[in-house]
């Protein structure tokens, strides 16, 4: 009691009551958490769709406090008790949520025309205390995207997600706006991206989300989706290289190289190339390659362990739809792991992701027999919604 009464924690009579200067708060996902408030005098006035603070004279500048882990002064636990604690159902009528220009969660009374920092929720919070888990334990592979972005907040971050309009992409780009990020659904069917971010705002009206064309096929459409996001003038704080082709019949793209390639390597190579310095000036910054377990059955070198530049980018006689897949895989994994020795010491680190084997989506589509085969081991694999974020 003694070490309780030195530091102020047994000042309260009730258990759950904080502490002098703390102030619990929640995230938008609804979790809550608590900050100590340095002791400076300020005038909060409160009106509707405001909050404004002003400080006496001489007085210290507020400092805005967000949650975070690493945050010396806020923490998920409770000072006193040590629990966690997160909100347990919906907005009373009349309330709604919003985000300042902090990215800070503050909550509009529309009846009753008054602005607070406050969840009206607050008072109806349930513990959770699970056992703290190791890595492994933490995710597996009925983890979805929402779970594993539970608890943070993308606020002021801005996110690339290729092939963003449907399957794992659709997913990932919905979990980060969910979270807050801005994010660029960057696609070559406009009609589909549009439609995919009506689906998303239709979740949360206010979530930030576009579309912009991204046509990795065509090194021209890449170079011009580049500029037109430079000219944005916004930071890149991730980029989900995650659109692919699988189980195409041969072509050549309009470059003169074989579909596959292009489309799941070299396309987005390209991306990243003249993105970099957005990276590296938006640090800490993260790029993400969707690859796949295909990658360890094929091999880009030839009988002596050179590398075959011709396996990259056969020819029809030497095309084969699945080993184009693996190899074009293979090439993203190489290049991940590059990407992230050499830009990791300026902030930039790369990760390339495996969402799960034979997981059903509509990459399957361009032969019967492939949507066959994962129509019979749908059953076995993981959904769309499980898929693995690394953010």
């Amino acid at each position: 009691m003694a070490a309780l009464r030195y530091a102020g924690l047994d000042d309260t009579d009730s258990e759950d009551e904080l502490p002098p200067g703390w102030e619990q708060r929640s995230t938008k996902d609804g979790w809550v958490y608590y900050a100590k408030r340095p002791k400076t005098k300020m005038l909060v006035v409160r009106g509707f769709n405001r909050l404004i603070s002003l400080h006496l004279p001489e007085q210290k500048e507020r400092e805005d406090i967000v949650p975070g882990h690493t945050e010396e002064k806020t923490q998920w636990e409770h000072p006193k008790t040590g629990k966690r604690k997160r909100i347990a159902g919906d907005l009373p009528y009349g309330w709604e949520q919003e985000t300042d220009d902090n990215g800070q969660v503050f909550f509009v009374d529309h009846i009753n025309k008054r602005t607070t920092y406050l969840d009206p929720r607050l008072a109806f919070t349930v513990d959770d205390n699970p056992t703290k888990p190791t890595a492994r334990q933490k995710y597996d592979g009925s983890t979805t995207a929402m779970e594993i972005l539970q608890g943070r907040d993308f606020s002021g971050k801005v996110v690339i997600v290729t092939g963003a309009n449907s399957g794992i992409g659709f997913e990932t780009a919905k979990s980060f706006a969910l979270h807050g990020a801005h994010v660029i659904l960057a696609c070559r069917n406009m009609a589909r991206a549009n439609e995919a971010v009506l689906r998303i705002l239709e979740e949360w009206h206010k979530a930030k989300v576009e579309a912009m064309t991204l046509d990795l096929a065509l090194l021209r459409s890449v170079q011009h989706f580049a500029e037109a996001f430079k000219a944005k003038n916004v930071s890149l704080h991730v980029l989900v290289c995650n659109a692919a082709a699988f189980a195409l019949p041969w072509s050549l793209t309009k470059d003169g190289l074989e579909t596959t390639f292009q489309v799941n390597h070299l396309g987005h190579f390209y991306l990243v190339q003249l993105l970099q310095d957005v990276l590296c000036r938006s640090a800490p910054a993260r790029v993400v390659v969707v690859s796949s377990e295909s990658h360890r059955f094929t091999d880009i070198s030839d009988s002596s362990g050179k590398l075959d530049l011709s396996r990259l980018s056969p020819s029809k006689n030497d095309y084969w739809a699945m080993l184009a897949y693996n190899r074009s895989k293979l090439c993203n994994i190489l290049f991940s792991n590059e990407l992230h020795r050499r830009l990791s010491p300026r902030g930039v680190t790369s990760n390339a992701v495996h969402p799960g084997n034979m997981m059903y989506s509509a990459i399957h589509h361009n032969w019967w027999v492939y949507t066959l085969l994962f129509t019979l081991a749908r059953p076995f694999t993981k959904s769309m919604i499980m898929i693995e974020v690394i953010a």
